[in-house]
Parts: C-alpha cells; structure tokens; sequence
C-alpha cells in the first residue's frame, strides 16, 4: 500500500502541513494512520483527496463546502473548472493518481490526448515538468515503488524524445552544449528535458546519455569543441563519489565550463572547482537557459 507523510502532501498540494493538520481537527475528508513511533501517514485515495481539495480550495470553494462534498461531488467539480491553468493543474492531478493507482495505461492516454489537443512543445513545460518537479520529491525520499517509478518515467521518457525529435527552431544560435551523465547515473528524464530546453531555445545539442565515463567525455568534448557541458544528477547509484567525480571534472577537462544541476548539488559543502558551477532549482536552472 502507498503510504505518503505529511511533507509528501504538503510538497504534492501546496497545502502547508500546519494547515493540513487543522484540516484534519475540522474536517472529516482526512483521517491519518499512525507508525508506532506516532508519525503520520497518508493513503494513496487521501493523497488524492488533498489534491482535489487543494485544486477547488485555490480556485473559490470554501473548505466547508467541499467538506460535505462525496468523492464523486468532489471529482466533479474539479471537472468543472475552466480556467486554463486549473485544467493544467487538475490533469498534473490526474497523472499522479494514475500513477500512485498504477493505471499506466490510463496514465499514457492522458498524455496522449494533451499532446493531441495542445502539441509537444505545449505538454513538456505545461504537464510533463510540473508532474516530473512534483513527484520527483517522492523519488528522493524513497516514498514512491520503483516499479511506479520506471513504468511512468518510461513513459514520460518517450514523450521527451518524441518533443526533442519534433522540436524545430528557424534562429539557431552559435553555441553547442554537450549533455551527459557520469558513471552511475541512470536517471534520463532531467537530461532530457535540459535537452529540449536547449534545443527549443536553438543551441546545438551533443547528447551522450546515461553512465557516460568521464574519459569518454573528455575524447567528445576534445574533439567536438563545445562552448559548455551540461549534467543533471537525480539519483546515482550508492557507491557515486560526488566529490571525486568534481575533481576528476577539474583535472581531465578544466579547459570546459560544466554545468551540474540535480539533487546532489543541494546539500554539497566542499569546494567546487573553478570550471563547475552549480544550479540547484528549477529557477536558477531557466535563468541561466535566458542568459545564454
């Protein structure tokens, strides 16, 4: 069974924990389990729940209206917002309760009617990204199944191919990044989107993949010249040595900017080379991909 915390649902809602705990004292749409240890946790339907709520809440209904709603009202109503961006949110919605119910076919059928109805480029900043930010809190903190995980990434890792593919920009700009994972590094879905971000923004892209050695790294970037390097790094595999992968990046290719953006940037303390710069959000990630 999903079981999600507190933190899980506030990072997923956007409700504050203070203000789901007072829910909880007023209201009777959640009531949480409790570890032996007298922590809480949530299921998978109250996860959804806070979520519809979350989305009527934002858009007018009063908490004591939507109190008294059924779960079918409730599903109902949030069908009835039309406003563009609370469509765009309640479809996010939808892909994580597909997810976390493993409907996965259900899950690609939704994607695939968006991208019908509003094209690639549309879905990959809309839908793709907010849904990939929002769950990728629960990759961290080991709360999501593994195979939730790889069923849905595979998925979404389709859709970015098919948006990298389709992506034409007439202005192309004299600058060529070269992308890549270092060794132990599987997780595609970051580089992917960087991909297309610096593809639709026309700078020439040389994409080397996943678990990519370093000295294979230096032979491409010898040979092909580019202006930076590119990495974004969401969940190596446990024997990864940050620290020695900064040095080996300073000693092997010093002549390259690199550019390192991913989870591992977050807590790192340790001096950083000269020619690594961190981004460590999505807002420091976007205001560098405007700089260029």
């Amino acid at each position: 069974m999903n079981a999600f915390t507190i933190k899980d649902l506030e990072n997923l809602s956007g409700i504050k924990a203070h203000t789901i705990r007072i829910w909880e004292q007023r209201y009777t749409f959640l009531n949480p389990q409790r570890t032996e240890t007298n922590i809480r946790y949530y299921s998978g339907d109250e996860l959804k729940t806070v979520l519809n709520i979350a989305l009527l809440n934002k858009y007018g209904f009063k908490i004591s209206h939507i109190d008294k709603m059924s779960t079918a009202e409730m599903r109902e109503k949030t069908l009835s917002l039309n406003q563009a961006q609370a469509q765009i949110e309640r479809m996010v919605n939808e892909l994580i309760s597909c997810m976390v119910d493993m409907k996965i076919e259900e899950f690609e059928m939704l994607l695939d009617g968006y991208i019908k109805s509003k094209g690639i480029e549309k879905t990959i900043p809309q839908i793709i990204f907010p849904f990939l930010e929002r769950i990728g809190i629960l990759w961290l903190t080991n709360h999501i199944n593994p195979a939730q995980e790889h069923l849905v990434t595979n998925i979404i890792r389709q859709k970015l191919i098919m948006g990298i593919e389709n992506c034409h920009v007439p202005l192309v700009q004299k600058k060529t990044v070269l992308v890549f994972l270092p060794e132990g590094e599987h997780h595609e879905l970051g580089v992917l989107f960087t991909y297309y971000l610096f593809k639709s923004r026309g700078i020439k892209v040389i994409y080397l993949g996943s678990n990519v050695p370093l000295k294979d790294v230096e032979y491409v970037a010898t040979l092909k010249k580019p202006d930076f390097l590119y990495s974004h790094l969401t969940s190596v595999a446990h024997n990864f040595n940050f620290e020695k992968f900064l040095i080996n990046v300073q000693n092997r290719i010093p002549e390259f900017q690199v550019i390192v953006s991913g989870a591992l940037t977050q807590n790192y303390k340790k001096r950083i080379p000269n020619n690594v710069s961190f981004k460590k959000s999505l807002t420091e990630v976007m205001e560098y991909m405007s700089s260029l």
